[in-house]
């Protein structure tokens, strides 16, 4: 050992016996902001960021505080917390999907019995519209003949035409949200199934219900 290891040895040892002489204080190795290993029995505030070492009266280490996380890390952690947190939320859903379905054409199934109710309201109601334009073509041909005749027409007739028309709009508007309904659940049902495709790793077989065309009563 050459004479300059051995003088900073001694002075380390010096060192280090002056501050466990201290009652009940931690010595301490840390960085300073030049770089420089420092020892002590504290750590400035700013040094803690940079990590430290507790050291026992030997000198030998006991325990180490790891560096601060710089932003990149934190940054690094918090996407890494962010994709477990969305692999484990697609987890539960894949195997509730599952509870409901085990294969994509049980769903294909549920999904046409459910749109052709929806379909069959939405036809029987245009039903109800033929037969409320029928109605008022009837009102409007009796209001043209006593017109025609010379005659007033009865406040009571055209009272009852535009109770029809209200009647009309209101089916109108219920056949419009029931079509957004039925818009909204097939493309719900068809994420469905092709989530199941991917996890079962079958594909469906069976064909997607379509609604029949709209034949409209009137222009």
């Amino acid at each position: 050992m050459s004479r300059l290891t051995r003088t900073t040895a001694s002075a380390l040892t010096m060192t280090l016996v002056l501050l466990a002489s201290t009652a009940d204080a931690r010595i301490y190795r840390y960085t300073d902001e030049h770089g420089q290993l420092v020892i002590g029995t504290s750590v400035p505030q700013r040094a803690t960021a940079r990590g430290y070492e507790v050291l026992n009266d030997a000198g030998r280490v006991v325990e180490v505080i790891a560096p601060a996380p710089t932003a990149e890390q934190l940054a690094e952690r918090e996407r890494q917390a962010q994709e477990r947190a969305r692999a484990e939320r697609q987890l539960q859903l894949d195997q509730q999907l599952l509870r409901r379905f085990s294969h994509p054409d049980d769903a294909v199934r549920a999904m046409n019995r459910k749109l052709q109710e929806l379909g069959s309201l939405i036809q029987l109601k245009r039903g109800n519209i033929s037969s409320l334009v029928q109605q008022i073509d009837e009102e409007q041909r009796r209001a043209a003949n006593l017109e025609r005749s010379g005659r007033a027409v009865p406040d009571s007739t055209m009272e009852k035409i535009n109770r029809l028309q209200a009647q009309i709009r209101t089916i109108e508007q219920e056949i419009a949200i029931q079509t957004v309904e039925m818009d909204t659940l097939k493309s719900e049902f068809i994420q469905d199934i092709t989530r199941l495709e991917q996890i079962t790793g079958h594909e469906r077989t069976l064909t997607v219900y379509t609604a029949p065309a709209e034949h409209p009563d009137r222009q």
